[in-house]
């Protein structure tokens, strides 16, 4: 057996040595003076998505505690993304894979799931999830991933080219080489934590801001200061928010939170393709729409300074849904008033 744990962890490692580190773009908005935005192109991993470092970490953590063997199934509960990313590692090891998904899951990220020799197993509503997950793992004596709760563990917050690590390491040079902010959403919670507990850790002067969808918890969690806050339904922004306030969320290194209007995401993921030429996913749009509130904020201000914040996946993955403007009416409403106030923002 542990000969076995023993090659797969070096199947991991290997992956990780042979991949270099995520783009981190520069770009300089006119009308908001000496403020620079940053974005870390987390799309560019082997799987497209941020989820592939959480996934190699918690295989890595999962191997490591002893909770998967030769043949053992791993199962998550993963709207896609993160279950893009487990496919594609349990493959490498050689282990079976279901994730556990809502029915509303893009088709594309079940077509990889798929690809990379997973199985979906779909339920109605994020809320379900858990407890499928949980009953699945049972009847198939397999182990339950359960990224919600070991998020933030999995990680070593203190470096090992974490996220946090990389983005400080790329700032060096740069006109404002410690940034003053750090934007980052909230689906699990664990990057917020890695980015939080670095940032402390090193003593750096930067804030971090985590940004929340409509009808996620998270927000509501950090504002009344109950873990216990329940929304009884899924977010309408796939990858990002959670029904209820999950185990690996750390709202102590959180400096602010900022819930972001469903519809001003879809906004700032089409501006971002406009002005930058790169298409990226829903939960990219919170990022950017938070960032460039913050951005407003610091002219208003009249100060300079560095943002930074992530392209979390590729918009390929979301060109029937989040980029068809059909869908988008039905299912997320009006954006016009935020592209509006986009356009005021950069026509100033």
């Amino acid at each position: 057996m542990k000969s076995w744990v023993k090659k797969s962890i070096a199947k991991i490692e290997a992956d990780q040595n042979r991949s270099a580190d995520t783009h981190l773009f520069k770009f300089q908005i006119p009308q908001f003076n000496d403020i620079y935005l940053y974005l870390k192109d987390e799309s560019t991993h082997p799987t497209g998505s941020l989820k592939h470092r959480l996934a190699r970490s918690l295989f890595l953590y999962a191997l490591c505690n002893g909770k998967i063997k030769e043949g053992t199934p791993v199962i998550e509960a993963s709207s896609g993304s993160t279950a893009v990313s487990e496919a594609y590692f349990a493959q490498m090891i050689g282990v079976p894979f279901v994730a556990v998904m809502p029915a509303s899951t893009a088709q594309s990220k079940i077509d990889q799931i798929q690809f990379y020799g997973g199985q979906c197993h779909f339920v109605e509503c994020a809320t379900d999830m858990h407890d499928a997950a949980v009953e699945l793992a049972e009847k198939l004596n397999g182990y339950f991933m359960d990224q919600f709760m070991y998020a933030e563990r999995a990680t070593d917050w203190r470096g090992n080219n974490n996220i946090a690590e990389s983005i400080f390491n790329q700032m060096k040079y740069e006109p404002h080489p410690v940034p003053d902010l750090v934007v980052m959403g909230a689906g699990t919670g664990g990057t917020s934590a890695t980015l939080g507990r670095y940032i402390l850790y090193k003593g750096y002067e930067t804030e971090l801001m985590v940004v929340d969808p409509e009808f996620s918890a998270f927000y509501q969690g950090y504002t009344q200061k109950n873990d216990a806050v329940c929304t009884g339904r899924s977010s309408r922004i796939e990858g990002i928010g959670r029904p209820k306030v999950e185990k690996s969320f750390q709202p102590d290194v959180i400096d602010h939170m900022m819930q972001v209007p469903d519809a001003a995401s879809i906004a700032a993921m089409l501006w971002l393709e406009e002005f930058t030429g790169r298409k990226a996913g829903p939960s990219t749009g919170t990022n950017l729409w938070g960032a460039l509130c913050a951005a407003e904020k610091m002219k208003n201000d009249n100060r300079g300074g560095a943002i930074v914040t992530l392209i979390c996946d590729s918009g390929n993955r979301y060109l029937n849904t989040y980029y068809n403007p059909e869908w988008v009416r039905e299912h997320i409403g009006d954006i016009t008033p935020y592209q509006a106030k986009l356009n005021d923002w950069f026509s100033a």
